[in-house]
């Protein structure tokens, strides 16, 4: 058989299989729009979507055999072009100054920080002195002074304070996580905090969106009150989307035992709700005669499951982990009202193609790549299994290997992308969510149900009380499993390549029919591979000047114990390493460190120069004649975080900038400044010459 013949037919073998590739050629798209280092024109948008639409009507003359690839390509270019509107669409004025002063804006967003002070999002927003059209459409402000003083916050509530604002941050290293285009899409114009009590402007605006952010925060409140601690603030958060009331012991402590997706509402606690309320209503309508036998009980118990997953994502703020569950929950139950199989990979393809089209940045984030990786794994896995016969049985032998290979699988699919995006990979996890998510359908969503039934009448503690049972069994997994030695392995961040490569390979195994599937196999093996491959930077220095790390053979040495605590984090987690920052500032010593590092206006105001060709990083800016490659705030400005390769003259200088691009979300100095290169002493004054400095 010719190769021509062999490819003619593993096509052909393709029939009735190939719409699962749909999302993945949107999916391509997606990423090529936002892997572009520079904003694409209106006129090159064009051009691939005309591009699209003559693929697009290719299809049926170019045959059989290729019409599956001309359909690839017009998806691809669909992709690109919504990612495109998209990006447009959401365009709002982000600040590119530091701001000080009055603030005025609308609450529409409750959470906590990473430093667990209370976060508003404010929108309507006013700042003293700033015309309408430069005013961000949203800015987000920590609350650090004390809670006691001034007006307490409620959702629709109209506040003013005076609040420091600044732009939202570039990536903490080069080809790190993009903050900025992470707030483009949150339509975050400017971040900040303020020290200074709340002040009532207004009363709360009429607006649905608000009248259901106050019903949940009443909700959350209430819960929190009838189960006080942990146990409560995790009851609000898979309830109400409220993780406000549960500290951050508990959070770390769940995210070392792989059990922190519990407290997300996700695919996971909203599957669990419509499948209760799906079987719940088809046991009452068994009970029924007349509607068991004269009706579509089956159909009609999946319409009340749908209700009831929409009213859970209304009750649940809505944020876009619960909508991609909401949208995937919908499929299966839309499935049932036409007779079709409720779970597929064409469901899961239905969804996804959904998700992107309507939030095309969140193929970027790991909720959706895991949500995703975890869903087609299972529904794939259980596929293959359905009809063997080692699973038939009893039902407990049925259910106990059901639970067994899905958290298996499901812990498999996810791990390294939750290695990759955040560092660290639990070692106890399979028998974490062996141990908890049982009870998560058993008890908590079921006590959460009859807590909503019985709330009509003042008697929502029983449910309430049921559903604390579980979660306090829950949250003692987690401290146990957290606490036994190495629960937790620290890995250094992959390459770029090595997620996207992964997957592809993947997919090929679970969507391409026949022996040519196992090909998929070398390009995970592949990326597996590549991920050994060390590409961590040796000197990182912070967009600000603020913080250096030089890495070292006890690891990353850190030029500050305290302040610039989120970078140092990033930078350490990133070299999978889990020693905090004051343990990395040990590892510091400056007399023989490759880079001086000059922090404060005291320090700088004694620097004396330095030599030919020496490496300096400064907090703030120093004297143009200084014969070496200074690193200052004014150079930073316009390249953001700096990474070296090598310490010596002549190491590889990579910037943020050159990662990232110049992208419509950027907020970098408009000053044109090229590629460093540590080469001479003159280094500095050509820097200078580019700024335009005397």
């Amino acid at each position: 058989m010719g190769l021509v013949t062999r490819f003619q037919h593993g096509i052909a073998q393709q029939r009735g299989h190939l719409f699962g590739w749909l999302p993945v050629g949107m999916a391509v798209g997606i990423a090529v729009f936002f892997g572009l280092r520079f904003e694409p024109s209106g006129i090159l948008i064009v051009a691939v979507a005309c591009c699209g639409i003559a693929a697009f009507a290719l299809m049926r003359r170019v045959g059989e055999t290729l019409g599956p690839f001309a359909i690839l390509l017009a998806i691809i270019a669909f992709g690109f072009c919504v990612a495109a509107f998209r990006t447009h669409s959401l365009a709002g004025p982000v600040i590119d100054w530091r701001y000080y002063g009055p603030v005025e804006g609308r609450i529409v967003g409750m959470d906590r920080s990473g430093s667990d002070a209370v976060r508003l999002t404010l929108d309507h927003v006013k700042l003293d002195r700033v015309a309408p059209d430069r005013t961000p459409l949203r800015v987000r402000i920590s609350l650090h002074g004390d809670p006691d003083l001034g007006v307490a916050p409620t959702p629709g509530l109209r506040v003013m304070t005076t609040a420091h604002l600044s732009p939202p941050g570039g990536p903490v290293e080069p080809g790190g996580f993009d903050f900025q285009r992470h707030a483009w899409f949150a339509q975050l114009g400017a971040v900040g905090y303020t020290r200074v009590p709340l002040m009532a402007a207004s009363a709360a605006e009429f607006d649905l969106r608000q009248v259901v952010f106050g019903l949940r925060m009443d909700i959350s409140h209430a819960v929190r009150a009838h189960l006080p601690g942990d146990v409560g603030g995790f009851a609000a958060a898979v309830t109400t989307g409220d993780r406000s009331g549960i500290s951050q012991d508990a959070l770390e402590d769940l995210r070392a035992a792989n059990t922190a997706h519990l407290l997300a509402i996700s695919g996971l606690h909203m599957g669990l709700l419509s499948g209760f309320v799906f079987g719940l209503l088809r046991l009452i309508f068994a009970l029924i005669p007349p509607i068991a036998l004269r009706l579509p009980a089956r159909k009609m118990a999946a319409g009340g499951a749908l209700v009831a997953a929409t009213g859970y994502l209304a009750l649940s703020g809505g944020n876009v982990a619960t909508e991609r569950a909401f949208v995937m929950v919908a499929v299966a139950l839309c499935a049932i009202l036409v007779d079709r199989r409720a779970i597929s990979l064409r469901g899961v393809a239905i969804a996804a193609l959904i998700i992107l089209t309507w939030q095309p940045e969140a193929l970027l984030g790991p909720g959706f790549q895991m949500s995703f990786a975890a869903t087609t794994a299972l529904v794939a896995v259980f596929g293959w299994l359905r009809d063997k016969p080692w699973l038939r049985g009893r039902g407990w032998v049925q259910a106990f290997f059901g639970l067994v290979i899905s958290s298996a699988v499901a812990g498999l699919a996810t791990a390294p992308i939750g290695a990759a995006h955040f560092n660290a990979m639990a070692q106890y996890g399979l028998l974490a969510n062996l141990a908890s998510v049982p009870l998560m359908g058993t008890i908590v969503v079921p006590g959460s149900v009859l807590a909503a039934l019985l709330a009509p009448f003042g008697a929502e503690a029983l449910g309430l009380w049921v559903m604390g049972l579980g979660l306090q069994w829950i949250l003692w997994v987690a401290d146990w499993v957290a606490g036994l030695g190495g629960a937790q392995r620290f890995v250094a961040g992959p390459q770029a390549a090595v997620l996207p490569v992964m997957a592809l390979g993947a997919l090929f195994v679970i969507l391409w029919q026949g022996r040519g599937r196992f090909a998929g196999l070398a390009a995970i093996i592949a990326a597996l591979a590549l991920w050994q491959v060390d590409t961590r930077p040796d000197i990182l220095v912070s967009d600000t000047g603020t913080l250096v790390g030089v890495r070292t053979q006890d690891g990353r040495a850190l030029s500050r114990g305290k302040g610039a605590g989120f970078v140092a984090r990033n930078w350490l987690e990133n070299d999978g390493d889990g020693a905090d920052q004051e343990a990395a500032f040990a590892r510091w010593d400056g007399s023989v460190m490759p880079v001086t590092h000059i922090h404060g206006k005291r320090a700088i105001g004694t620097f004396s120069g330095c030599a030919p060709g020496a490496l300096v990083v400064a907090s703030d800016v120093l004297p143009s004649t200084a014969p070496c490659l200074v690193l200052d705030p004014d150079v930073l400005r316009a390249t953001g975080a700096v990474a070296l390769y090598g310490t010596r003259s002549g190491a590889r200088i990579v910037t943020a900038r050159d990662r990232a691009g110049d992208r419509l979300w950027s907020s970098w100095s408009d000053m044109d400044v090229p590629t460093l290169t540590w080469r001479t002493a003159t280094d500095k004054l050509a820097l200078q010459n580019e700024k335009g400095r005397p």
